[in-house]
């Protein structure tokens, strides 16, 4: 998805891809996790997106990337503006193992 993503402080939001964690379809509001480009600044709940890998093209995204599952935020679904792509099974197993981790669920 292609969301404006807000700073942490809420002092702006930037448009960015992001991955939707909500299991559900129901209701206004999806949880969102960003995916940067910036891959040098590696975080410890962040998962890797390499155009080495398999799946990549699917993904809709245009390089190496990190989803930053650290960084969620709650946003209305009206203000999602495109779709890019899918995520293979392998990272999506990844985020359901850092989500896991971060929430110590």
């Amino acid at each position: 998805m292609l969301v404006p993503f807000p700073f942490s402080d809420l002092s702006t939001s930037k448009v960015r891809p992001a991955v939707a964690l909500s299991a559900t379809s129901h209701g206004e509001d999806l949880i969102f996790a960003f995916i940067s480009s910036n891959v040098t600044r590696a975080e410890q709940f962040d998962i890797k997106i390499k155009t080495s890998d398999k799946n990549f093209v699917r993904t809709g995204l245009r390089g190496d990337s990190v989803i930053r599952i650290s960084k969620l935020a709650t946003l209305d679904r009206k203000i999602i503006l495109g779709e890019l792509g899918v995520l293979g099974a392998e990272h999506l197993k990844q985020i359901k193992m850092c989500l896991k981790k971060i929430f110590a669920v």
